[in-house]
């Protein structure tokens, strides 16, 4: 069923908690294909007048977004070696432009039949202030998303029903 999966990563600890789930649906579907992908934003330009000081910043920008891709890659290849996947492809992409929406129209271009993300919980002003890349995939994607909770958001989860009372 879902022979095709992506895994958005973003270089944290909580991107990569999903990777107990993914293993299951690998061995479990007989996956034969898996798409790391993490997603370089773009550096904004300021304006500037001065000709001279457009081009400089323009090398340096394209030096930067250089060596942000060259990390991208080599932290995609580090998780590609750590997995112990035998009989799997894995493909690692690095995606340029806005997350969200890269990752959307990569899955939908790569034929991708699950998208497996991590996502904090978060809810109310946190995710309002924050946004949620996980959230904006979900909202948009015509892909079915499998949304990975933090592991440590358990503690909070529980203490919160702790409050409720059953109906005697």
């Amino acid at each position: 069923m879902y022979n095709k999966i992506m895994v958005p990563l973003d270089g944290s600890e909580l991107a990569e908690s999903v990777f107990p789930h993914v293993e299951s649906i690998v061995k479990g579907c007989k996956s034969s294909e898996l798409f790391l992908a993490r997603v370089i934003e773009p550096v904004t330009v300021p304006k500037i007048t001065s000709s001279f000081a457009l081009e400089e910043l323009k090398k340096d920008i394209r030096d930067i977004e250089q060596e942000r891709i060259d990390n991208a890659t080599h932290y995609l290849e580090d998780i590609s070696q750590r997995l112990d996947f035998k009989e799997i492809k894995i493909n690692i992409d690095v995606l340029k432009g806005q997350a969200a929406d890269c990752l959307v129209e990569f899955a939908i271009a790569s034929e991708v039949d699950v998208i497996i993300i991590a996502t904090h919980g978060r809810s109310g002003a946190l995710r309002w202030v924050w946004g949620s890349v996980a959230e904006q995939v979900l909202r948009s994607s015509c892909i079915p998303v499998l949304m990975i909770r933090s592991p440590d958001c358990m503690p909070s989860i529980i203490g919160n029903l702790k409050k409720f009372k059953l109906p005697s």
